[in-house]
């Protein structure tokens, strides 16, 4: 009855177009309805109507979803960075779901867990092949609960186990703030959760406290988030009263104009903001007012380009929607989406706005800046690029499980500020990858591999075997060549996850900001009062 009445009331207070949806409202009912009642098997009508919702939803943006009740708890995290759990991240391995990291300060680390442990059980039911999903929710509940943990752990032959209780845990949206040289402060922001803006003011304040006399905010990889926390944290730098996003949708009741509400903190501190093509939403907020406002520099590669805004719906039942109802606009008057959903091509592909359609628009100095396709940065500077051996190093584990025999075999190391990989760690870490017998595989060692196979199976190509087993030895002994030619990012990226197993994600942050060019670049810019001056006056 109660779908009726409304139908009827939409049908009364819109048009013809609105009659035709109530239509096939009707028709869709009904399917679901015989499909039911006469289908040959039984079927699971939630999951059909799930898959129903999503696939509508798909044809609008990926931003619009359905959360249905059992999803609420994980969408609560994405928006808060609080959930109640153990406070590890766990994933995939060959046979158990293995920790892969452990926050510091959590109910996991209090508990003497690592990374590198594999679990075996939780609470007496064995997790070995279960989807990592199922394992993470096994490992969260109620905050208080107790919880029961075997695992296997590198250095010990029979299982270990260990009972805790759950709590309620925070992900930190600034892992990571400190004054670097040149007295430059430096926040690294991951998203914009709940109240990420008072952890980022009272960063701020402790590193003016320190002697900051410049700052980097960096937002690299920042997916975004809460568009009001952006919005408050444009406000720590600009003057009380201006506009630094406003939005325009559809329904005119939900348009909008945000603009700062308090005094600034600080109106002159010389700031560059890092950014790259992962740097989205409430990112490129940040990055953009800051920029159309000659607040702050822009420092790094293009952004991601969303310029669009969610809003939450409930649809009874505890089940809501996260649905795009308007875009939003930064200072300048301009829109950074870079595609149009509305408009798709023939097989349902969305492209990129054509340069054609890209519009100028200029900052409070008036230097040019443009809409259609993310933020542009002042000074461009690409992220580094790592070798595909080092990647393939990554990927494969092998720098992961090197760390954990390292801390097994090392209960401490180093204070963080003075540890570094010696020319002897490296050699255990060759010797690690040989007694794992590894052998690096470029392209032309897979096409080889490939002409290999199809060689036994061809006579005609039998005299080219000896050929293809000479060249397969000399593409395996480029391996050596390749670690060498290679060593430095790779020992990078070794110190990053030793590092971690002692001193966590801060610890992890510390090392990787000493090889980054990018940082080191940007430290010399913003120390420059004549170089900051030349870029926010350029036209």
């Amino acid at each position: 009855m109660l779908l009726l009445v409304s139908l009827a009331f939409v049908g009364l207070s819109f048009s013809e177009k609105t009659a035709s949806v109530a239509k096939h409202l009707e028709i869709l009912f009904n399917l679901f309805r015989e499909v039911q009642i006469f289908y040959v098997d039984d079927t699971n009508p939630e999951k059909l109507i799930n898959t129903g919702i999503n696939a509508m939803l798909e044809e609008l943006d990926p931003y619009t979803e359905y959360i249905p009740e059992e999803e609420k708890e994980d969408f609560n995290f994405m928006t808060t960075g609080d959930y109640a759990g153990i406070g590890s991240i766990v994933r995939s391995n060959v046979e158990f779901p293995i920790i892969a990291e452990v926050y510091e300060g959590t109910p996991s680390h209090k508990a003497g867990l690592r990374a590198g442990d594999k679990i075996v059980s939780v609470d007496g039911k064995q997790v070995r092949g279960v989807r990592v999903d199922k394992v993470s929710s096994m490992l969260q509940g109620t905050a208080g609960t107790s919880i029961t943990i075997r695992y296997l752990r590198t250095g010990f032959d029979d299982t270990l186990s260990v009972t805790f209780k759950r709590e309620r845990i925070h992900v930190p949206s600034v892992p990571f703030a400190g004054v670097l040289s040149n007295g430059v402060g430096y926040i690294r922001l991951n998203s914009f959760t709940a109240d990420c803006s008072s952890e980022f003011e009272k960063e701020f304040k402790r590193l003016k406290q320190q002697g900051a006399k410049s700052l980097i905010i960096d937002l690299r990889g920042n997916p975004g988030g809460l568009l009001i926390e952006a919005v408050k944290i444009v406000n720590l730098f600009i003057p009380k009263n201006e506009v630094v996003v406003f939005t325009r949708g559809k329904v005119k009741d939900l348009d909008a104009t945000y603009k700062t509400q308090s005094q600034p903190l600080d109106v002159d501190i010389p700031i560059a903001v890092l950014v790259n093509r992962g740097s989205a939403s409430a990112s490129e907020i940040v990055a953009g007012a800051l920029q159309d406002l000659d607040r702050a520099i822009v420092v790094g590669e293009r952004t991601f380009g969303k310029g669009l805004v969610q809003t939450m719906r409930n649809l009874g039942y505890n089940a809501q929607l996260k649905i795009t109802t308007s875009k939003y606009y930064i200072p300048s008057g301009r829109c950074i989406q870079a595609v149009n959903y509305a408009k798709r091509n023939e097989d349902g592909s969305v492209a990129h706005i054509p340069d054609s359609l890209i519009s100028e628009f200029k900052t409070r100095a008036g230097r040019i800046v443009k809409d259609g396709g993310g933020i542009l940065p002042d000074v461009a500077l690409p992220d580094s690029v790592f070798s595909r051996i080092a990647i393939d190093l990554y990927v494969n584990n092998h720098i992961f499980d090197f760390a954990t025999d390292f801390r097994a075999k090392n209960p401490t190391i180093e204070p963080l500020e003075a540890y570094s990989f010696s020319e002897a760690n490296y050699q255990q870490f060759l010797t690690f990858l040989q007694e794992r017998h590894y052998e690096y595989k470029n392209e032309t060692y897979l096409a080889i591999e490939e002409l290999r196979k199809i060689a036994k199976d061809d006579s005609s190509l039998e005299s080219i075997k000896e050929q293809i087993v000479a060249m397969e030895k000399i593409l395996s002994e480029s391996s050596k060549h390749e670690l060498d030619k290679n060593r430095p990012e790779i020992v990078n990226l070794i110190e990053e996850e030793i590092v971690s197993r002692y001193y966590y994600q801060r610890g992890k942050l510390m090392v990787r900001l000493k090889s980054d060019p990018v940082l080191q670049e940007t430290i010399e810019m913003v120390s420059n009062k004549n170089r900051m001056t030349e870029i926010l006056t350029s036209k």
